[in-house]
């Protein structure tokens, strides 16, 4: 771990970062050259004194998941990302298709969408990235570890996955997500990671074995769903999808039409989305 490169090529990076490069709003007193460190952190979602410390060459060598945290926040390229896990101390993850970095055009998309529900995720349903309006509606779906990161895999096998879904539609879904692993696993075989997930969810779950059977498959994804919050009841959306081809990774996006019920809903989650990011910056 190369302790000085590593504090001088975050300070740079975070230095030649401005407010509107990652979705923020510059205020008319803002003095600070490029973001503030308590910004960087919030987009990285860390403690501004752990982040702070990695700057001041202190504190202890950052795992593989906090580097991808913070290439993530600090909109890294591929190559600055892996420039900085060999700054500190580990090897570059791996390029292929399937990668779990961002590219930065994408999160700059993202960024512009941070009063709408959306997230980032891989072909596998592993969320990467999201608004503060998707952890309201779904939770931080980005804390999962292994296995469980999989949406697919949570569904069968985490009961409290389904909460944001109405439960007269949850066998809809359920076969949907089948769908959905079948094509991952038909693209990459038995011996990928689509292929350990199957295995898994064959053994521990009865519902996905019987639908397995079924070999049921879908060429489009429901654009129309229905879900579900304590704070505002049932909302009537509509799920927008753009793909990233070259990560293998799709941004989803959920709207809702102008001037319903739903739409309200869907604002209000956006204010509650916000408190709460103004509350973590508080807080550290």
């Amino acid at each position: 771990m190369d302790r000085p490169q590593l504090a001088d090529f975050l300070r740079k990076r975070r230095e030649a970062l401005q407010p509107e490069d990652v979705g923020l709003t510059r205020g008319p007193r803002r003095r600070t050259s490029g973001l503030r460190r308590e910004e960087v952190a919030a987009l990285s979602d860390m403690s501004v004194d752990y982040y702070s410390r990695l700057e001041q060459q202190r504190g202890p060598q950052p795992s593989e998941q906090m580097l991808a945290a913070i290439a993530r926040g600090m909109r890294l390229t591929l190559a600055e990302r892996d420039h900085l896990f060999r700054l500190a101390g580990h090897r570059a993850p791996e390029r292929a298709v399937r990668t779990d970095h961002v590219s930065p055009g994408l999160m700059r998309v993202l960024d512009r969408l941070a009063d709408t529900p959306a997230q980032v995720m891989t072909a596998l349903g592993e969320t990467l990235a999201q608004t503060p309006p998707a952890r309201v509606l779904f939770g931080d779906e980005t804390r999962f570890e292994g296995a469980m990161r999989s949406i697919g895999y949570r569904w069968f096998l985490h009961p409290p996955t389904r909460d944001v879904y109405p439960a007269e539609d949850h066998a809809r879904h359920s076969r949907a997500f089948t769908a959905d692993i079948r094509a991952v696993f038909a693209q990459h075989g038995p011996r990928s990671r689509a292929g350990a997930l199957v295995a898994e969810l064959l053994e521990r779950s009865t519902e996905f074995a019987e639908l397995w059977e079924q070999h049921e498959l879908r060429d489009h994804h429901v654009l129309d769903k229905r879900l579900q919050h304590p704070e505002t009841g049932v909302i009537e959306a509509q799920c927008q999808i753009l793909v990233d081809p070259d990560q293998g990774q799709t941004l989803l996006v959920i709207t809702a039409q102008p001037g319903t019920e739903s739409y309200d809903k869907l604002r209000l989650l956006s204010v509650i989305g916000t408190q709460r990011m103004e509350t973590d910056a508080r807080t550290g």
